[in-house]
């Protein structure tokens, strides 16, 4: 229970209260909230998020290289739901019995009655218990984590012009999880450190160190094996080190140690290892798996809940195209989502079905890969095809 909740719990008092617009509140403006908002047209609904837009995420690994401007990844809730209502805010509590949800909002708290709820609260990066890794380490989860690695990045290079005896160590990176945040980040970060060495003539014949460490077998586990082993082999040649079947053991100011004890000097540790439910799920008292997610039926209604639906990466979502496994996090399965849910809120029930339609990351300079309708591309074709949203 988060302290807010607590809070509440123990002392509950008189918040000021407002009515959800058509009696439909959805938590969160994400990639599955702002679509189902969006989706309900002049209906309409109240959508309360903290940041008041919709980020576009598999975009940030070229806005933290600076290929794309930070405003380029962001739509404004009120450009994208004109119809919705929108409260800047987070949610807290949520009391099914009276149906109210308590936010937390810069002026207070605030009750929001509803007849209809959704939950589309998303995810958050998932930090291990690794000595040192949440104070030394850069996440990239958001806007602000992709503007901080390009700041980080480029005071490196200031920083190793101006001491050379330790430039090595400036110019080490290390990136941890090997998924589609991991790879593109790095390589994305990579060429920003390839073009910006023009700028830096004293650091033309410094050695850059480049490391991929992940904890499977495999790089890029979500793709065909061909394609991963394309990427894999396409990294190599580029002097970047992949450290499978690796984790870290601690995390220090200057230098990352590898569980086998494996020492690497450096000031730039990048974790992409994962991401789990926001916290405060679990707090709203829903019934949630494992991993702390939502658990709802075929048509995504909270399991043993009335009038409550969740989608996105906070749900685990029944696939009935791929029955033997769960919807994984990625926007094109959440827009699908919300498709549903708004189906299921209009009273069709049928089970949520999709196939996906294909998968991409980009590497860098034009190059990538990407399976659309079972075709594989790879290198600059791959790099240049609409890969769908991942």
């Amino acid at each position: 229970m988060s302290a807010d909740a607590a809070l509440l719990a123990t002392t509950p008092p008189r918040l000021p209260y407002r009515r959800a617009k058509n009696g439909t509140l959805i938590l969160g403006g994400g990639f599955g909230g702002a679509h189902v908002a969006r989706l309900l047209g002049t209906a309409g609904a109240t959508v309360v998020d903290p940041e008041g837009a919709m980020l576009f995420t598999p975009l940030l690994p070229e806005v933290a290289a600076g290929a794309i401007e930070p405003r380029h990844v962001v739509v404004p809730l009120r450009v994208m739901c004109p119809h919705a209502a929108l409260l800047r805010g987070r949610a807290v509590a949520l009391d099914e019995a009276k149906r109210r949800v308590a936010v937390k909002t810069e002026l207070g708290m605030v009750e929001i009655g509803y007849e209809r709820l959704v939950i589309a609260l998303g995810s958050t990066t998932r930090v291990l218990p690794i000595p040192g890794l949440a104070e030394h380490a850069i996440t990239f989860k958001g806007l602000g984590d992709a503007i901080h690695l390009r700041n980080h990045v480029v005071r490196k290079l200031e920083t190793a012009e101006a001491d050379p005896a330790n430039a090595a160590r400036y110019l080490s990176f290390v990136f941890v999880g090997a998924g589609y945040a991991g790879v593109e980040a790095l390589t994305e970060i990579r060429q920003l450190v390839q073009d910006a060495m023009r700028h830096f003539p004293r650091l033309r014949h410094v050695p850059q160190r480049w490391v991929l460490v992940e904890a499977g077998p495999d790089i890029l586990a979500e793709v065909p094996g061909k394609l991963a082993d394309y990427t894999a082999t396409y990294l190599r040649r580029q002097g970047i080190e992949i450290l499978s079947s690796s984790t870290l053991s601690s995390v220090e100011a200057d230098s990352v140690t590898l569980a086998d004890g494996r020492h690497v000097e450096t000031e730039t540790v990048v974790w992409t290892a994962g991401v789990t439910p926001q916290p405060v799920v679990q707090a709203l008292g829903l019934p949630v798996d494992e991993r702390g997610r939502v658990v709802v039926d075929p048509a995504l209604r909270v399991e043993g809940c009335t009038d409550i639906w969740a989608l996105g990466d906070n749900a685990r979502v029944p696939n009935a195209a791929t029955p033997l496994r769960p919807d994984p996090p990625t926007c094109q399965h959440a827009v699908r989502q919300a498709r549903a849910v708004v189906r299921s809120l209009e009273g069709d029930l049928a089970p949520y079905g999709y196939r996906s339609i294909g998968e991409g990351a980009t590497l860098g300079r034009g190059r990538g890969i990407a399976r659309i309708f079972g075709l594989h591309l790879r290198g600059r074709p791959g790099g240049l095809s609409p890969a769908p949203t991942t």
